[in-house]
């Protein structure tokens, strides 16, 4: 079986570069990149998040029972059937309104 010398001539060009030690300035670069661009976006990122989650209000929005939403037409198969599975009291609501926050 030969190998064809385009083949031949693409495998040497590959494994060269594959274990080439000329590659510092592309090493560099991407050094430079991570300290200039990806850990600043990195820190905006988390005050961002920060400034977001304090500015948060934690009283859930006015409650609209809209005849579309939250329509059962039959229990869940857990709990009371009113909840859904992942259910949450803060943030879901039910079809009458809010829980009752206990706190």
């Amino acid at each position: 079986m030969s190998v064809s010398p385009v083949a031949s001539a693409a495998r040497r060009v590959l494994s060269a570069a594959s274990h080439s030690s000329h590659d510092g300035g592309q090493l560099r670069t991407w050094k430079i990149l991570t300290y200039v661009l990806a850990l600043p976006g990195v820190g905006v990122c988390m005050v961002n998040a920060y400034m977001k989650m304090q500015a948060h209000s934690h009283e859930p929005p006015e409650f609209v029972p809209y005849p579309h939403l939250r329509i059962r037409t039959k229990k869940f198969p857990w709990g009371d059937g009113n909840h859904s599975l992942f259910h949450n009291a803060h943030t879901n609501a039910l079809p009458d309104g809010y829980e009752s926050s206990h706190h």
